[in-house]
């Protein structure tokens, strides 16, 4: 069952938050459908006006453009996993049993958790894999870092650093190993989708269960 949650999301990102009014759930459940229908070159606020029988003045009350739109999708969805990281495993029993759980997650939570009744997070995971670096692989990233605006990763990446360093605590780079957990998992699948001479992960029927071994053999021989 679906439940309500509002995320602290930077307040830079919008002009006025969407997660507080039933319009500003409508306008991010459908721009999720939409990006992953059009890609988000194609995606406009017109089509989206359209989609949700609105008015593209509406939705500029929200957000100042579209790429604080798509910055906006990817800080809730790294807010969500952060969420869902921390709750499902401060009560395990080992630093190792953490690190599993948090690299399952990392596959599967969009699979087995839905936290919202406004956002199909099966479909916001494709927008992420699919559209997400398009959001901080930008010229102006610098200055949007300086605002704030990537805080969610970096919250996300430093749970997961702060497992690992337990994990091993003479391990030198847990940063690095976290953010690179958080990137491969994403290019992996696209490569698989995408261009599969990339990738070794082949089993088309479920990428989930290849791609978490992948991971986690990964990072068990780094921290050997």
């Amino acid at each position: 069952m679906a439940i309500q949650l509002k995320f602290s999301l930077p307040e830079k990102l919008y002009i006025k938050d969407p997660q507080t009014t039933k319009y500003g759930n409508k306008l991010l459940g459908n721009s999720v459908l939409l990006i992953d229908e059009l890609g988000f070159e194609g995606f406009t606020f017109k089509k989206l006006a359209a989609k949700i029988d609105s008015t593209e003045t509406s939705i500029y009350r929200y957000f100042e453009n579209k790429h604080l739109l798509l910055l906006f999708l990817n800080c809730w969805y790294w807010e969500w996993l952060n969420y869902l990281i921390e709750v499902e495993t401060k009560n395990l029993p080992s630093p190792q049993v953490r690190l599993e759980r948090a690299i399952h997650l990392i596959v599967n939570a969009h699979h087995e958790f839905t936290l919202t009744a406004y956002v199909d997070e099966v479909i916001l995971h494709k927008v992420v894999v699919m559209e997400g670096t398009k959001s901080y692989h930008i010229h102006s990233v610098d200055n949007e870092n300086k605002d704030g605006l990537f805080v969610c990763y970096k919250e996300l990446v430093e749970r997961v650093a702060a497992i690992i360093e337990l994990v091993q605590p003479d391990f030198e780079y847990p940063r690095g190993l976290s953010s690179t957990l958080f990137e491969m998992a994403n290019h992996q699948l696209y490569f698989a989708r995408h261009l599969p001479r990339l990738t070794d992960l082949k089993r088309k029927d479920d990428l989930k269960v290849e791609l978490e071994k992948m991971l986690l053999i990964f990072a068990k021989k780094m921290l050997i």
